[in-house]
């Protein structure tokens, strides 16, 4: 007979394919026979060195699949074999990671990642083995697919290795990686663990290092790069500092949500609730989204109620928060109109050091100007024109202040930076009037003394020969969602140029403009708007008049509430925890012209993400989302309002008792009555939302509650399986009188439903309803409750009745529910009465419950009782019964006590 090691020579050099792979495969066992020799050990080590040489991919990558179990048992063993997976195993994992097959690389990838995640290799083979050959496979001139997957082990192993070895030996490769100009599935691949990597280094490293690389990704010309970095950009915002991702990531957001990819748009309003979160304040929301911020971070909290419950929301979900939308293209190229101006600001005003802080008040106050001027409202509607007078505004503001050194507090704080009264709608019977009799309204020119330029000087007649031509092109593409929305900006953009009564009027009031000024303005305009192209628009002609045009095509951001002025309606959307841009774009997510152009369930991850973004905001910025809460809860889709459901008590604790009372109590009445898909959502969290209610307020829900037993489909048991559970968590939030009255008839018919795991969690909730009652300080009560149970169900006829009476007896004495002196005198003779049931059934569970629950009982064991003869005489009775299943029950004492398990040996626990 051979011995293990002959064996396994004479396999491994067998011709067979089959033999090889079988010998690959029971290599562990060969390791385990031979476990006592350590020179065996040693020489099967060296034959599975000798049998990574094998020229059938199917034998290495079958090899491949054993090492992890080889080197498990090789640490296991280690005092035996010292340093044999150091010396024997890896390094055939290594150079299998560069092996032509494809197969045994993944194989080898697996491998490796497992070995490192179970911590078998040791840190100086990381550093001088394994690192050094990933590197080799990242150069310049290697395999394009070994590149890619070796790039892909750097990033997934970076969190495995620490921070240390991943700054010295990962961190400036991967930095190369990010700006491969030849393939860029090398980039996509940086792009996707681009937050694993900034999590692992830390702050420091990924603000000097890393967010350069990350901006130049953000920008990469292939839709999928741009995809990736979306898709990551809450865990790169995670890593940073708080003033670093107000200024810099939030800009840079922006443009991803403008990208012309429609797959781009929807992974940045996917991640634009998680990226949100991020801004959340640690001593406002209990978010810590880095220790050195919780270090540094004090918690000043009140100590009230609400406060306290805030607290304890520190996990809540803002994650899937997986929420997509899209801007019509105007929208798109406007956030990129405003960035590129945002920055020619910044480029050419000559502002000292001491001087910063005005300079960023600067370009802040034109985004918020830009972007908070949709809030015009009614009026922007009605005369379309005057909507551009905001923006052509700001920009003399913001060319001329460019120029100044230093600022007053009351130019500073100029109301004009915030808001604009939009001029009258102009009568267009002005048309047929001379020009020189035309007299401008004093409040015309009182309102338009800061504009510098005329609304159409960059439209000239060759440009609108030049829309004419590109509405011509794309108009057989019109099917096209992304072509139709282009060509309504373009054909708004055609008539906007032709209104000559405003331009008339624009002409007339800009008589009064310094040509100096002007000519500046236009200079910095065009420059940069034909300097960057970083994202591609229609044509430098439309990219000049969006500014202009944005409230035309940006009517479904305008605020249908005419109850409100334009200027309290824009106030209550500002708030200055997250920048003003971001919030304005996730609160456009309700828009359904998202849904058209971008995805169908753009608003069901709006609602996913709000819990997130309200806890970040606060509850003192509650108003900012309360229509958005409000459109999504009357949301047409079924599937918005069940994820609104499912969150509503996350919500009331973040926002407190008032708010939840005023705001968020009618949305959860309209749950109420909502589908079943939408109802569970309530259901599943009803208690947790009803103990933030007042006790006057949680009161008129109990005449609800009899509504739940009510479902669309009968079928649907489930549901009744959860208003028990929460039942049995209501009990402690209303008094005995109450439990009585309102849930005590539910808590009776969920006993004699049709599906055995509604009942026996009925049981449960019978037997703790009996225990609140019984120590409340009216007894009668818990009297009246079990004299219903022996009239309802002891005395039922109906075998199945009779069964559920002594499966609540059995559940009462299981949880103490009653003492046992009470028990015996109101529930144990109707009990024992049962043992003379015609049912076998009935019978057989009576045993169980009087053997193996009743008599464990202190009190019957005590033979002074005198309830303890009527039990053992009722037991020797059910020993002589005809059935031989209720003898044997009654004779023995088997361990399991368990009511589901009793409940499973019964005829009636069928469905």
């Amino acid at each position: 007979m051979l011995t293990p090691l002959g064996r396994l020579d004479k396999y491994a050099a067998s011709e067979n394919i089959f033999n090889r792979q079988m010998v690959a495969r029971s290599l562990l066992d060969t390791l385990k026979e031979v476990s006592d020799d350590e020179r065996d050990c040693i020489a099967v080590l060296e034959r599975i060195s000798r049998l990574a040489d094998d020229s059938e991919p199917t034998v290495r990558a079958e090899l491949m699949e054993q090492v992890p179990h080889i080197a498990v048992f090789c640490q296991e063993n280690r005092p035996s074999i010292p340093y044999a997976f150091s010396k024997y195993l890896l390094p055939i994992v290594v150079r299998y990671l560069a092996d032509q097959n494809n197969q045994v690389r993944k194989t080898s990838q697996a491998a490796l990642l497992v070995l490192l995640e179970q911590e078998l290799i040791e840190r100086y083979d990381v550093e001088t083995k394994v690192c050094p050959v990933l590197i080799e496979l990242t150069a310049p001139d290697s395999n394009d697919d070994v590149k890619t997957e070796a790039v892909a082990i750097m990033c997934k192993m970076a969190s495995m290795v620490g921070k240390d070895i991943t700054e010295r030996l990962i961190l400036p490769r991967f930095c190369e990686m990010c700006c491969d100009c030849r393939m860029f599935h090398v980039r996509k691949v940086c792009a996707a663990n681009f937050g694993d990597i900034c999590s692992v280094v830390g702050q420091q490293a990924t603000e000097e290092m890393l967010l350069p690389r990350f901006f130049q990704l953000c920008s990469d010309n292939v839709w999928g790069v741009r995809k990736a970095c979306a898709e990551c950009f809450m865990a790169v915002s995670c890593a940073t500092s708080q003033e670093v991702r107000r200024t810099k990531l939030s800009t840079l957001f922006i443009s991803l949500i403008s990208d012309p990819s429609r797959w781009v748009r929807q992974a940045a309003f996917q991640s634009l609730g998680p990226f949100i979160s991020t801004f959340a304040n640690p001593s406002s929301s209990g978010h810590f989204f880095k220790e050195e911020e919780s270090k540094n971070t004090e918690d000043h909290r009140s100590s009230d109620e609400d406060g306290e419950k805030i607290r304890d929301t520190e996990d809540v979900t803002t994650e899937d928060i997986r929420s997509r939308t899209e801007k019509p293209p105007s929208d798109a190229d406007f956030s990129d109109f405003t960035i590129k101006l945002e920055n020619t600001m910044e480029d050419h005003n000559p502002v000292p050091s001491n001087s910063q802080s005005e300079t960023d008040y600067q370009t802040e106050t034109f985004l918020r100007c830009t972007l908070s001027s949709e809030s015009c409202g009614e009026i922007a509607d009605e005369n379309k024109q005057s909507s551009s007078f905001c923006s052509i505004a700001m920009l003399q503001e913001s060319g001329l202040r460019s120029q100044e050194t230093s600022l007053s507090e009351q130019e500073l704080y100029n109301s004009f930076h915030f808001w604009r009264t939009p001029l009258p709608e102009i009568d267009i019977d002005l048309e047929l009037q001379q020009p020189d009799q035309i007299m401008p309204d004093p409040k015309i020119q009182e309102g338009t003394k800061e504009v510098t330029v005329p609304v159409s000087s960059n439209i000239t007649m060759a440009t609108r020969k030049e829309l004419e031509e590109m509405i011509e092109n794309l108009e057989p593409h019109i099917d096209d969602p992304d072509v139709k929305a282009q060509v309504e900006v373009l054909s708004a953009a055609l008539r906007a140029s032709s209104l000559d009564p405003l331009e008339e009027t624009m002409a007339g009031v800009g008589k009064r403009m310094d040509p100096q000024n002007e000519l500046s303005i236009r200079d910095q305009l065009n420059y940069k708007l034909n300097q960057d192209d970083t994202v591609p628009l229609i044509s430098d002609a439309v990219e000049n008049i969006d500014s202009t045009l944005r409230y035309i095509h940006n009517d479904s951001d305008l605020s249908t509430n005419s109850s409100f002025s334009p200027e309290e309606e824009r106030k209550s959307k500002v708030q200055d925890v997250v920048p003003q841009a971001l919030l304005d774009q996730y609160l456009s997510m309700t828009d359904p012209s998202r849904a058209q152009t971008v995805d169908t369930e753009i608003a069901k991850h709006c609602a996913y993400s709000l819990p997130g973004v309200a806890l970040t905001l606060g509850r003192q910025n509650w108003h900012c989302l309360k229509d958005t809460y409000e459109t999504l809860a009357s949301d047409m889709q079924w599937k918005v309002r069940r994820t609104l459901a499912f969150s509503i008590h996350e919500l009331a604790v973040i926002l407190g008792d008032q708010l939840t009372a005023g705001d968020l109590v009618p949305v959860f009445n309209g749950f109420l009555k909502d589908l079943d898909e939408v109802r569970i959502g309530v259901l599943k969290h009803l208690h947790d939302f009803l103990k933030l209610l007042h006790l006057d307020k949680r009161r008129e829900y109990l005449y609800q509650l009899q509504e739940f037993l009510v479902t669309d489909n009968s079928r649907n048991w489930r549901f009744r399986y959860e208003l028990a559970e929460q039942l049995i968590l209501l009990l402690e939030l209303y008094s005995a009188r109450d439990v009585y009255d309102y849930l005590r008839p539910i808590a009776l018919s969920l006993c004699a439903d049709k599906v055995s795991s509604v009942r026996w969690i009925s049981y449960k909730l019978v037997s703790e309803m009996i225990k609140k009652l019984h120590m409340a300080s009216t007894s009668t009560f818990v009297v009246d409750l079990m004299n219903e149970l022996v009239e309802k169900f002891c005395r039922c006829p109906k075998w199945s009745g009779r069964q559920t009476f002594v499966f609540i007896c059995q559940t009462v004495i299981e949880d103490d529910c009653l003492p046992m002196d009470q028990f015996a005198v109101q529930l144990l003779p109707h009990l024992l009465h049962l043992a003379s049931d015609r049912v076998p059934n009935v019978r057989v569970l009576l045993a169980k419950t009087l053997r193996q629950t009743l008599l464990e009982k202190e009190y019957f064991l005590n033979s002074a009782n005198s309830h303890q003869e009527v039990v053992e005489q009722t037991i020797m009775a059910l020993q002589m019964d005809d059935d031989n299943d209720v003898k044997y029950f009654a004779s023995i004492h088997p361990a399991s006590t368990k009511i589901a398990d009793d409940a499973m040996s019964t005829a009636s626990s069928t469905y």
